[in-house]
């Protein structure tokens, strides 16, 4: 797994997290803009995801691939969930929600880069 792919990630992700948060300070709904938002960091993620499985698949295996998997199949729900508080949550609640979702996205990564360096990393 790329640092610059991770970092990038990590980046998009604090940003739509900072998005949600403006929306959930102004009292917003959920919108459009900040479903696309999230939208194109779960199609990102799932790249990632495959991605990851190939480059594992030729890996000499010394990540744990339980561990590792488990957080990639972590961060692929947690989008999907926000959206769903989102958009159920009509007060700004549904989008602070959201907020903390990005950054727990964004802290995953940076975990799943941890895991797939491993100690020598």
């Amino acid at each position: 797994m790329s640092a610059l792919v991770v970092y990038v990630t990590c980046a998009y992700a604090l940003a739509v997290g900072a998005y949600a948060a403006w929306h959930s300070w102004r009292g917003y709904r959920f919108s459009n803009p900040l479903f696309y938002a999230i939208a194109a960091l779960e199609i990102g993620l799932v790249a990632i995801t495959i991605g990851s499985a190939v480059a594992y698949s030729g890996r000499d295996h010394e990540v744990d691939g339980i561990l590792f998997f488990s957080y990639l199949a972590t961060t692929l729900v947690i989008a999907p969930a926000a959206v769903v508080w989102g958009v159920i949550e009509k007060t700004r609640w549904g989008t602070g929600v959201v907020t903390i979702a990005m950054i727990t996205i964004a802290a995953l990564m940076l975990r799943l880069h941890g895991i797939w360096e491993g100690p020598r990393g």
